[in-house]
């Protein structure tokens, strides 16, 4: 059987749905769904058993039987603005520790979420290299909390059979609504344009013209076919880049929904200022050692998956 926490999410409902195509049906869910388009997200996935988050660690305790093969950790505190960090290490960091040591005592395969949040600014460059690992430095508590997790989990002699710390960066696809402003800047854009014809970008910041600012935006059947990979490769343990390889501006972004003529025109808007410091302006995944380990396939253009993900919506 596979657990799967954050189950109802965007990556980790995406990851379920995926499972059943090929077969997989003997999936644990682990969420709280504790919102219809969460529960929209699972409605149709065929599953095992479904558990509440806060249940999830007593369960583990009592199923010293169940044959489990392989745990996707998906879930956690995703909020880039929250700034509880003694939070964030609870959900992130201790929660994410005590399924480490479930895995190890199962026999299990443990895959978990990291995140791009800790490449920082990128002056240290967006390599997932173990060595240069350390030298990172997160621009805000949540990415922090994913640091801390990956430098622990490095740092480990005793570990699960097989083990997997995916930097996701930015996804973006169908799935995703319920995440309100942490949703993909997509998802944002198609919401604006049900009451606008205007796509709205930030002025100029952090050195660069307005809408200048770049991201490397990872459509999600990517993002996925990536995640199952790690699983089924089994050999060389570590933390590994999930991204496209390529950084687009917000303008080139912008460009794609002027062509399909869902937009009119961009608008520029301010920098926040309280975003400022916590902001990433630029963002590119070295995708080197995923291929090194025999993951072939070309991610989908931007272009591509804006449009399957606009006739999904």
């Amino acid at each position: 059987m596979i657990i799967i926490t954050g189950a109802a999410g965007f990556i980790g409902s995406n990851l379920a749905k995926k499972l059943n195509d090929v077969g997989r049906n003997d999936l644990i869910l682990v969420d709280d769904i504790n919102h219809q388009l969460k529960k929209d997200n699972i409605d149709q996935i065929k599953h095992h058993e479904l558990i509440g988050i806060n249940d999830f660690l007593s369960w583990i305790k009592k199923s010293k039987n169940q044959k489990i093969s392989s745990v996707f950790h998906l879930g956690a505190c995703s909020d880039t603005l929250e700034r509880n960090y003694k939070y964030l290490t609870q959900n992130n960091v201790v929660y994410s520790q005590k399924i480490w040591q479930y895995c190890i005592e199962a026999d299990a395969e443990f895959i978990y979420a990291s995140s791009a949040a800790t490449y920082g600014d990128g002056m240290n460059g967006f390599s997932d290299r173990h060595d240069l690992i350390t030298n990172l430095k997160p621009l805000n508590e949540y990415g922090q909390s994913k640091q801390d997790f990956d430098e622990w989990a490095l740092s480990q002699n005793n570990a699960p059979n097989f083990w997997a710390g995916l930097k996701y960066f930015n996804v973006y696809g169908p799935g995703e609504a319920h995440k309100g402003r942490m949703a993909s800047v997509v998802c944002h854009f198609l919401d604006q344009l049900k009451t606008s014809s205007e796509i709205k970008l930030f002025d100029s910041s952090h050195g660069v013209g307005p809408g200048e600012q770049k991201r490397d935006f990872v459509y999600i059947d990517d993002a996925i076919d990536m995640t199952l990979f790690m699983m089924n490769m089994k050999f060389k343990s570590g933390i590994y880049n999930i991204g496209s390889g390529t950084a687009s501006t917000f303008n080139e972004l912008a460009e794609i929904f002027l062509e399909e003529k869902l937009a009119k025109a961009i608008k520029y808007i301010p920098f926040p200022k309280d975003l400022i410091l916590n902001y990433q302006a630029y963002t590119c995944a070295d995708m080197d050692k995923l291929r090194s380990v025999g993951y072939n396939i070309e991610s989908t253009s931007l272009a591509s998956g804006i449009k399957s993900y606009i006739n999904q919506k």
